[in-house]
């Protein structure tokens, strides 16, 4: 059979038809294989882990050296193909030249190194895992990292933030299927990454949880800060579940680690005879 141009375009039309109503079916079998609690809500428990490089840099980056050179490979930065929607965060000029700055000294300025807690999103791509505990009125986030830890109050759009903490404001909802946290009231001293981005105390972080399926989270965090961000802008990156045989989180208390970097030149030294 020979077709003419308007049966190829028929044919293509009606392929096209056939791939959409496939996509469409393999979709809704995924969300049919969501897991549920109790109430039908979308089932968040569990321990998970994101992997990449975005802590060290959440824009795309190349391989470069660490700040210790005397690490050598070991303390090396990967390079990453970055995690914001676009690839560039929108600063202000004014704002870009802090980052700047801020990425320079990095091991002197950035909270993190000094066992700081890290702050939303940050908490969640650093390399550590971090337990969701959800119930019907709560969501807990609690993160291996300085156990750090934070509250999602379910349904609760009036409860007001009575200061500004490192973790932020929690208040979250259920958009069908998507468990949307807005993230409020943190102090401005968190960083998102070693790269030095960074936010003021009026930061909005909407987080939206979703299933890409059982054991897949794709998470997704859209900033809003109008004193350093000419516009919103979104990070996005998958989330796993971690399937080890007992897994659980460990403690890592770091402030044990930081001492000597906050307070060695605090020891008191013995005077040039010997003496205490």
């Amino acid at each position: 059979m020979i077709f003419t141009r308007p049966h190829r375009i028929i044919c293509l039309t009606g392929a096209l038809i056939a791939c959409l109503t496939m996509t469409f079916t393999i979709q809704a079998a995924e969300n049919n294989d969501i897991p549920r609690t109790a109430d039908g809500r979308p089932d968040f428990n569990g321990i998970w882990q994101a992997i990449g490089s975005a802590h060290y840099d959440i824009e795309p980056h190349a391989a470069d050296f660490g700040p210790l050179p005397e690490t050598g490979a070991i303390g090396a930065i990967p390079a990453g193909l970055g995690v914001v929607a676009g690839g560039e965060i929108p600063y202000t000029p004014e704002a870009r030249a802090r980052q700047q700055a801020n990425k320079a000294d990095w091991l002197a300025l950035d909270p993190v190194v000094k066992c700081y807690m890290p702050g939303i999103p940050r908490s969640n791509y650093l390399p550590f895992p971090f337990q969701i505990i959800q119930a019907p009125d709560h969501v807990v986030f609690a993160y291996e990292f300085a156990s750090a830890s934070r509250i999602g109050y379910v349904d609760q759009p009036d409860f007001a933030a009575p200061i500004y903490t490192w973790m932020g404001h929690n208040l979250v909802r259920f958009e069908g299927d998507t468990m949307v946290v807005e993230v409020t009231d943190q102090v401005p001293d968190t960083w998102f990454d070693h790269a030095g981005n960074h936010h003021t105390e009026g930061l909005r972080v909407t987080e939206r949880w979703s299933h890409l399926s059982r054991d897949a989270l794709l998470y997704e965090a859209t900033m809003e800060d109008p004193a350093v961000y000419t516009e919103p802008w979104t990070i996005r990156f998958p989330l796993y579940r971690r399937l080890d045989e007992g897994m659980q989180l460990l403690e890592f208390k770091c402030v044990e680690f930081t001492e000597e970097l906050l307070y060695g030149h605090l020891r008191r030294q013995p005077d040039a005879e010997g003496g205490n």
